[in-house]
């Protein structure tokens, strides 16, 4: 459903609160003031520049009241229950069960939300945000001098939050280009043009606050932020250098009252740029992909990874149709370099493989065991592993036993179909043993390790049974170890590492 045209609006709740000392003005009579920043005498002429460029979106969605309810209230799970038209739905069953006269149904209604775009091609390719037009029946694009016209949406992507849109138009549209936004520096000035609450095209100045922030909306997080005012309805706008040229799409803002704080986010056109090319050409992505599932690496983990200090991502599982299987990679491994580039945090590595060709053979160099290897991987396509991913597994295979230990603050009991079935542990986890308990005054309750999870490895080495489990602790204990390292998997069989101490 469109809700109105927005830009995401993030939380400040639970944000960390920042402290600031009052510095005096001056810090002796011999300190010199540097010369202050000069910002440009006007930005009326690059405004009128890419003004006609930039255009308003209404979006329209048909909202059919029958698809809130499918059939009734006998209709079983198809249903929507807690609709606002569930009640009225169950009344008119009800009456015509009972051979009363039904209640009037409602009738389809429309919803429209409002957003900006930006033209890109003299031919009448538009670029805007995938959650402007995400479910829309009808799109029209607004031009500065009014005219409007109907847009086919030719692909969208909901991962970076871009949409590519098609107009006919009866001359050449005024367009704009993309920049290179790793160019782009913080306390550059940026101009951002867009919707704002439907009010038309405006204008605002800013400069970049910051570089690859990461808000938590999506694997390729690396925005772009500004304090150029931008609120609801400048979704999907441009955000201009002081050339006239795209260095980002206006998308998000952090704001605890649903208006500018001077904390916006546009996702880098380094970003969006070759998934545009993608969906013009295809009409849907095609990312590249390695067929691994990462986690972060933290002080503790690289201590037992013998990495030296926190750096690359973690590989918490293999795909097992993925190219990193037949390549050779284990959980355990830590990528450190990606067809030449360092990883230096785990979310460096979605970004990277996703921007490379799929079918490109590339090097990818792990730490095993203290040791860097170089591998040569085939890269795979992402969409066909989330289709691989979606159809689960089917393997099954599970211990009949009820054999319970303590250690690290868990209570271990063996595989049983009994603790399968009151955990929902699907087939496909096969080995390990089960975690029924946890200690809330353990460490293991610091990391949120919880009942329900299956213990897979203690310091890469599989566990065979809850005893087995209690012995390789107290080894590792007897060892001068202060933490276990731990390949813990959820009840999908997705894993994670987590670094324990030993008390």
């Amino acid at each position: 459903m469109i809700s109105g045209a927005r830009v995401w609006i993030f939380s400040a709740i639970g944000a960390r609160a920042l402290a600031r000392l009052l510095v005096p003005c001056f810090a002796g009579l011999l300190a010199i003031a540097p010369a202050a920043a000069k910002g440009p005498d006007s930005l009326a002429d690059l405004s009128a520049t890419v003004q006609d460029a930039v255009v308003n979106i209404s979006a329209t969605q048909t909202i059919d009241p029958k698809s809130a309810h499918k059939g009734g209230p006998d209709s079983g799970p198809g249903g929507a229950p807690g609709t606002p038209f569930d009640d009225l739905f169950e009344e008119f069953f009800r009456r015509r069960q009972q051979g009363q006269g039904a209640p009037e149904l409602p009738r389809p209604r429309k919803s429209s939300s409002l957003g900006s775009g930006f033209v890109i091609d003299p031919s009448g390719i538009i670029i805007t945000n995938n959650h402007v037009v995400a479910d829309a029946n009808e799109v029209t694009v607004i031009f500065t001098d009014g005219q409007k016209l109907k847009a086919e949406i030719l692909g969208k992507d909901q991962k970076v939050d871009v949409a590519v849109l098609k107009v006919k138009p009866e001359k050449p549209l005024k367009a704009v280009k993309f920049a290179d936004s790793d160019k782009a520096r913080v306390g550059d000035w940026v101009l951002a043009v867009g919707n704002p609450f439907g009010l038309g095209g405006s204008v605002t100045a800013g400069i970049i606050s910051a570089r690859n922030r990461n808000i938590d909306s999506g694997p390729y997080d690396n925005y772009i932020q500004t304090d150029a005012s931008i609120n609801k309805g400048n979704s999907g706008g441009p955000l201009f250098n002081l050339d006239g040229e795209v260095i980002g799409i206006n998308t998000a803002i952090l704001s605890p009252s649903g208006g500018s704080v001077g904390i916006g986010f546009a996702t880098p056109s380094n970003t969006v740029e070759p998934v545009i090319e993608q969906l013009q050409k295809f009409g849907e992505t095609r990312r590249g992909w390695l067929g691994v599932r990462i986690q972060k690496v933290d002080d503790a983990i690289a201590e037992n990874l013998q990495l030296g200090h926190p750096r690359g991502a973690l590989v918490a599982g293999v795909d097992d149709k993925g190219p990193s299987k037949s390549a050779g990679l284990k959980a355990g491994d830590v990528i450190v370099k990606f067809d030449g580039k360092p990883i230096k945090e785990s979310r460096d590595l979605p970004k990277l493989v996703a921007a490379t060709p799929v079918g490109k053979e590339v090097e990818v160099v792990i730490v095993r065991g203290g040791k860097e290897q170089a591998k040569a991987i085939k890269l795979g396509r992402l969409e066909d592993g989330e289709k691989v991913a979606s159809n689960g597994s089917p393997d099954g295979g599970w211990a009949e036993k009820s054999v319970t230990q303590k250690t690290l603050g868990l209570e271990l009991s063996s595989l049983s179909d009994e603790l399968r079935n009151r955990f929902q542990i699907k087939d496909a986890v096969k080995s390990g043993v089960i975690i029924t308990g946890v200690d809330p005054r353990s460490d293991a309750a610091d990391k949120r390790l919880q009942a329900g999870e299956i213990l897979l490895e203690i310091n890469q080495e599989p566990i065979a049974d809850p005893a087995d489990a209690v012995k390789k602790v107290k080894a590792l204990k007897d060892g001068g170890k202060k933490s276990a390292l731990l390949i813990v998997a959820n009840g999908q069989g997705d894993t994670h590492f987590v670094a324990l101490n030993i008390d």
